[in-house]
């Protein structure tokens, strides 16, 4: 890898950036997920249900093999840099 400070640092940058966006797209598709469920429940539910169904979220990304390094592999348009 290239010893230049700027290089190292514009890298961790594209890292960190990517990883945001991951973490991003996992919460959408969590929030997605807890709607279309609470969308079901009738209005007379508990809130122990709602409770459940928000802690069954996953909220770590690279526990979902689908999410985790989404961001990279999205069609975006822009430059490809690696």
């Amino acid at each position: 890898m290239n010893q230049d400070p700027s290089v190292r640092e514009a890298i961790q940058m594209i890292v960190t950036a990517l990883q945001g966006q991951d973490r991003i797209e996992q919460r959408c598709h969590n929030m997605a997920l807890a709607v279309r469920q609470f969308a079901l429940l009738p209005p007379t539910a508990p809130d122990s249900v709602y409770d459940e169904i928000w802690s069954s979220l996953t909220l770590d990304e690279l526990r979902v093999p689908a999410l985790s390094g989404i961001a990279a592999h999205q069609s975006h348009g822009d430059a490809e840099l690696f």
